[in-house]
């Protein structure tokens, strides 16, 4: 497995922008990887997924035109630029790899690599 370390989080205001980084060590982060948010009491939701090389990604309805999934992948580091935020996404963001490449999956088992997730609030 690789190991992933979030960042970025933070409190905004609603309409405002934050960018999310994740860093990969361990085995190599050419494979597929997707960010997930989790709000209190509720379950785990997809939010973006991006293919190993970066060039196919697909988005949660909800975020679709607002946030946008990239990665470097000679950084090793996944990113996810969120715009116009709304307060009903505070949540714990979370950043996952997938155990190889293919077609880039939205349900949680897909992925077997996590990482401690960071904070996100968005105030009204």
């Amino acid at each position: 497995q690789v190991q992933l370390a979030e960042s970025g989080g933070g409190l905004v205001q609603a309409g405002d922008s934050l960018r999310l980084s994740c860093v990969a060590s361990g085995r190599t982060f050419y494979r597929n990887a997707a960010w997930f948010r989790q709000a209190p009491g509720r379950e785990r939701e997809f939010v973006a997924g991006i293919g190993a090389g970066g060039l196919n990604s697909n988005y949660a309805d909800s975020v679709k035109g607002r946030f946008t999934i990239s990665r470097d992948n000679a950084k090793n580091t996944l990113y996810l630029q969120m715009n116009n935020m709304k307060p009903e996404e505070t949540a714990m963001y979370y950043c996952a790899a997938a155990a190889g490449m293919g077609v880039v999956q939205t349900t949680d088992s897909s992925y077997g690599s996590w990482g401690q997730g960071t904070q996100v609030t968005v105030s009204a």
